[in-house]
């Protein structure tokens, strides 16, 4: 197995329900020296591209609708001539920024993408929208969880199309089940990992929001 995985933080803004807020985006570029597949290419598809190289792009694959991760990812897979993946839950979402054009191909609930003599499992995860969708890499002991999990508790769901209650069910049964070693590559922020994520849970559960 040759495979690895490779972080670029980018920076934009987040627009949604009225408000544009600034956000560092954790971009995931996973696979070898010859063969890649991007997860959450956001804001600067240039410097993404540059961090690639030479390396094919598979696929591209988008974790949820919300703009700061899709507006600059059409861009990208144009610019790598990769197709886009896109759960078609959060279909109005991506409607939003691109009326006239769709996403190469919709994610199934449990659809896997090899690469680099592994696999990415999808695993959808309804919650922070209604297409959430993470992806499980058990051979790298990794899962990306876009903003469904984060270091220290489950992604925002104060906005449009979010539900507290379906985020928690989510992470719950289909995240927490997955071994506490498990590595957590989140959309923002640092890196955590599955068993340091159980008490937060619980305790997010306890204080109803």
């Amino acid at each position: 197995m040759s495979a690895r995985i490779e972080n670029l933080v980018t920076s934009g803004t987040f627009s949604l329900d009225g408000g544009t807020w600034d956000v560092d985006n954790n971009v995931w570029i996973v696979g070898d020296d010859s063969k890649v597949i991007v997860i959450d290419p956001a804001h600067n598809p240039q410097a993404i591209a540059e961090k690639v190289g030479e390396r094919t792009v598979v696929a591209v694959l988008l974790t949820h609708g919300h703009d700061d991760h899709i507006r600059y990812a059409q861009e990208f897979a144009q610019l790598v001539h990769a197709p886009l993946h896109l759960n078609p839950a959060d279909r109005m979402l991506w409607d939003a920024v691109f009326p006239d054009q769709a996403p190469d191909h919709e994610i199934v609930d449990g659809e896997e993408f090899p690469i680099a003599g592994i696999t990415l499992n999808a695993i959808y995860t309804p919650g922070h929208s209604p297409g959430s969708t993470c992806f499980y890499a058990k051979d790298l002991d990794t899962v990306f969880s876009g903003d469904t999990l984060f270091d220290g508790g489950p992604g925002a769901t104060g906005r449009s199309y979010s539900d507290f209650g379906t985020i928690i069910e989510s992470i719950r049964e289909k995240l927490l089940t997955l071994p506490d070693t498990t590595r957590v590559c989140t959309g923002h922020g640092d890196d955590t990992s599955i068993g340091a994520e159980k008490p937060h849970l619980q305790e997010w559960i306890a204080r109803g929001h």
